[in-house]
Order: C-alpha cells, then sequence, then structure tokens
C-alpha cells in the first residue's frame, strides 16, 4: 500500500513540475486556454460584486421615484437598503471560508453562486404594487442581505480555487485577474443603466410616466443572472485540486514524510487527477472532525496571527476610504457637472449614469490591468505600500484644496486617485490572504481578511453622510488620508509572497516541531 502510495504521488509531482516548468519561456500575463477558462469561472463573483455596488445608487434613486414621488426615500431606511449587500458579505466570508477549508472546495463551491441567483431573483420580485413604500425597501434589504450572504462567500471560495490551481510564477497574475472583474463590473453596471434608461426615455420622459422607473431597476438587476446561470454548472462540477488534497493528508505529517516541494497547481493537469481516480482513491472527507481546533492551534503563534493581523487591517483601512468614496460619488459628480440635479426625473438619472460611466472608465479598469502587468516583477508589498502612500497624497490634495481645485484638476486628481487604489492595495489586499497562507486554513483567512474589509466599507457607507454635515466633506478626506498611512504601516507586518510556497513553508515548521 505504501509503495503505491509512494509511486501515485510521485507521479503527481512529477505531472506537476513538469506543469510548473511548461510556461516559463511566457510572461506570467500571457494565458493558456484552461487559465482562461478556470478566471471565466472564478471572476463572476467579482464581476456581480462590483455590479451591484454600482446599481444600488441608481436604483436608490429609481425607488425614491417610484414610492416616494411626493416625497423623500427615509434616510435610515435608505442608508441600510446600501449597506445591506455589505452586511451579508461579512456573514458570507466568514461561513465560507471556514466551511471551504473544513469540507473541502467542491463540496462548497457553487453553493454561493446558487444564493446569488436566489436573492437576485427574490429582489426584483419585490411587489412594489401592494406593499407599503416603506415594507417594499425592508422586503428589497431582507433578500439584499442574503444577495451579500453569496457575494460575501465567493471572496474565500474564488480566491482559494484561483490560488490552488494556479502556478506559482504566475499565482500573483491569475488573482488580479480575477480581481480585475471588479472594475467591468462597475463599468458594465454602469452602461446597462444607460442602455435601458434609454429605452425607456419615451415613455418616461415624453409621456411623463415616471413609475415606469419600476421596470428599468427590474431589469438592471435581474440582468445580472445572465452570467451568474452562465458558470454556475461549471463550478458545481470543478473537480477537487490536488493541492487541497495533499493538505488534508495529515497522515504523512505524522509520519514525517512530507516532502519540501516547490509546487504550483495544476491548472490543466489533467493527467494526475484523472490517475488519482483511477487508482480509486476517495474524495476529501466531506467533514473534518477538529478543524476549527487546528485552525485556532495555527492562529495561536504570533508569527502566523502577525500576518493574519496583517491582511485584515490593510484591508479595513483601505475598504474605509475605497468605500467611503465609491459609495458617495455624488460629490465627485457634482464637480464633473454630472450631478443631476436639474431636469426631469429620467434626465436626472441618465446624467448620474452617464457620469458614473465617466469616472469608471478614468482611473477605474486601467488600475487593475497595470497590476496584472507587474504584480509579479514589482512584488506585492511594494505595490502595496505605493498604493497606499499615493492614496494618502491624492487623498490630502482633494482635501487641502477642495474648494479651489478647478474642475479640470478636480477631474485628474480623482482619476489619479482611482488608479493608484487599484493598481495598489485594493487589489494587492485580495491577493495577500490567498498567497501568504498554507492550502489547508487559506480560505478561512481569506475569508476573515474579506471580512474586516466589508465591516471598513459598512462603517464608511453609514457614517461618511453624517460626518460629512457635521463635520465637512475636507475633514473626511483627512480621515481617509490617516487610514491609507496607516495602512501602509501595517503592511509592514506582512512578507513578500512573490515565489513563496506557503505549504512548503508549513511542512517545514511541522518538521521542526517534531
Amino acid at each position: 500500500m505504501s509503495g503505491q502510495a509512494g509511486g501515485k504521488e510521485t507521479r503527481q509531482r512529477t505531472a506537476l513540475e513538469e506543469y510548473e516548468q511548461s510556461g516559463e519561456g511566457r510572461p506570467p500575463f500571457i494565458l493558456t486556454y484552461t487559465e482562461v477558462k478556470l478566471l471565466g469561472i472564478a471572476g463572476v463573483g467579482f464581476f456581480l460584486d462590483a455590479y451591484d455596488l454600482f446599481i444600488i445608487n441608481p436604483v436608490s434613486t429609481m425607488l425614491q421615484y417610484r414610492l416616494y414621488p411626493n416625497g423623500t426615500m427615509p434616510a435610515n431606511l435608505q442608508g441600510l437598503l446600501k449597506a445591506s449587500a455589505n452586511i451579508g458579505s461579512v456573514i458570507g466570508q466568514f461561513l465560507f471560508g471556514y466551511c471551504a477549508d473544513a469540507f473541502g472546495r467542491k463540496a462548497i463551491y457553487g453553493k454561493e453562486l446558487m444564493l446569488i441567483i436566489i436573492a437576485t431573483i427574490l429582489c426584483i420580485s419585490t411587489p412594489t404594487g401592494t406593499l407599503s413604500p416603506n415594507g417594499c425597501l425592508i422586503y428589497l434589504t431582507m433578500f439584499r442581505i442574503l444577495l451579500g450572504v453569496g457575494v460575501g462567500g465567493d471572496y474565500p471560495m474564488s480566491a482559494s480555487v484561483t490560488s490552488d490551481r494556479a502556478t506559482i510564477r504566475k499565482r500573483g497574475t491569475m488573482l488580479a485577474y480575477i480581481f480585475a472583474n471588479q472594475g467591468w463590473g462597475s463599468f458594465v453596471g454602469a452602461l446597462v443603466t444607460i442602455i435601458v434608461l434609454a429605452c425607456y426615455k419615451h415613455v418616461m420622459n415624453d409621456e411623463g410616466e415616471t413609475s415606469k422607473v419600476d421596470g428599468v431597476w427590474r431589469i438592471v438587476v435581474g440582468l445580472s443572472l445572465i452570467p451568474a446561470f452562465g458558470t454556475l454548472y461549471q463550478r458545481l462540477t470543478l473537480s477537487e485540486s490536488t493541492r487541497y488534497k495533499k493538505s488534508q493528508e495529515t497522515e504523512l505529517v505524522e509520519q514525517g514524510d512530507l516532502k519540501k516541494e516547490k509546487m504550483g497547481v495544476e491548472v490543466g493537469v489533467h493527467s494526475a487527477e484523472s490517475e488519482s481516480s483511477s487508482d480509486g482513491e476517495s474524495p476529501v472527507p466531506a467533514a473534518k472532525k477538529g478543524h476549527f481546533l487546528e485552525v485556532i492551534k495555527y492562529f495561536s503563534e504570533w508569527r502566523h496571527l502577525k500576518i493574519l493581523i496583517g491582511t485584515c487591517s490593510c484591508w479595513f483601512l483601505l475598504d474605509v476610504a475605497f468605500y467611503g468614496i465609491n459609495l458617495n460619488t455624488n460629490v465627485v459628480l457634482a464637480e464633473i457637472g454630472y450631478a443631476g440635479t436639474t431636469g426631469t426625473p429620467w434626465e436626472k438619472l441618465f446624467k448620474v449614469a452617464t457620469g458614473n460611466i465617466i469616472i469608471t472608465a478614468l482611473g477605474f479598469v486601467p488600475g487593475y490591468y497595470v497590476t496584472v502587468l507587474t504584480i509579479e516583477k514589482l512584488g506585492r508589498k511594494p505595490i502595496q505600500l505605493m498604493g497606499f502612500l499615493m492614496e494618502a497624497l491624492f487623498l490630502g490634495i482633494l482635501a487641502g484644496k477642495f474648494y479651489t481645485l478647478s474642475t479640470a484638476a478636480f477631474i485628474v486628481n480623482f482619476t489619479l486617485l482611482q488608479f493608484f487604489f487599484n493598481f495598489g492595495a485594493n487589489a494587492t489586499t485580495y491577493c495577500y490572504p490567498a498567497e501568504v497562507f498554507p492550502t489547508k486554513y487559506r480560505a478561512f483567512a481569506h475569508g476573515m481578511s474579506a471580512a474586516c474589509g466589508k465591516t471598513g466599507a459598512i462603517i464608511s457607507a453609514l457614517v461618511f453622510n453624517s460626518l460629512t454635515d457635521s463635520i465637512g466633506t475636507p475633514a473626511v478626506l483627512w480621515i481617509f488620508v490617516g487610514c491609507s498611512i496607516l495602512g501602509a504601516a501595517c503592511t509592514f507586518l506582512l512578507p513578500e509572497v512573490a515565489g513563496r510556497d506557503p505549504d512548503a513553508i508549513l511542512a517545514q515548521e511541522q518538521r521542526e516541531q517534531q
């Protein structure tokens, strides 16, 4: 039996090593067909996350016209509606992160997308004609929390699935490609809103039937079901990765047989998986008893806890500033002349949607792809440090010159701010937990880090408007400057992870403890 196991492990290692070396002549950002397919499967969650983040602002305004045509939407319900998906995300990130490590990626992956689909259908079925206006907002908020659980669950799931299957030399690039879908989600959300509003121009603007906006927001929200359904089957049928299976073979640890090996993961190494299944080996056990105690034991060591504190604090501080700016773009829209404060309801909505697509195109999308192109060359730590410091610089300019900057100067400054958010900490805070922690604890650590980030987003979303009213926008921007500088300081808790194999490091630590 031991001979058979040793032979199988040798075959797997040989196949993985051959794959690791197969693309060494190509730049990391040049992908194979199998890698592109994996990105399509895993990237949908981030596309939907950003799509939902973008459309909730125009949808909220549309609901104002539909439900409160002669009044204003209650501020507390509006704030809760906008924060609801982020609240659900915190739950989903913790829950799915832990379950992915304890029960296996294959057992869990796809369930978060099913939640997103169910919640989206329930959201667009909001009975605006029968419930009271406040009742409609409460109904929508409840199911947006459920939607958030699914969206949040995608963070640790897609990060761990991608990291499990990426070669070490391309791991950061693959994760950056996944995260870049966030930019496209925002862009497509703005574009879809413009197109659907244009289709409704005659009935809403020319005929004056503003209540028809009820159809606009349902279509805009409902269209997100297309990419969700498009990748559901692939997620549900994705096989367990060899790296995850190996991480569960604790008997090897106990016998001291673990080999320190530089193995990337087997995107497309079908031979290893097929041989594994043909040997009649059962899949990873459905439940891993005592996994929670193992997690506690691992993170009770300061060398591991320090890194977790680093990933959690950096993501939290980044999201306070990032979501504070991007959930409250009304200030920016007013500066560039797209505030939508005059005209008919349709004209207001259309102008704001146009302004948002301009904001997204200016610096949002380009920053992601500069990260994709440079992450393996520059490293994660330098990009994150540079990103935080550049954010602090441009936020400081906005805060100090808020009332005196010309429109052109404001646009340039804001564009550079968005660029360095995404060619900086917004991308690397996602990549870090998926690369620095071993496979056995990766999804949990990523989920916990992401949940801290979303907590920062919730605080920023709920507090920004009231703080702005009490102390002014420049003072709030100075708070964001402080968060960025503190984020740069917390980055020093983290090691550089380019070329780092956390599983080999864990195996070495276990040998030292024996």
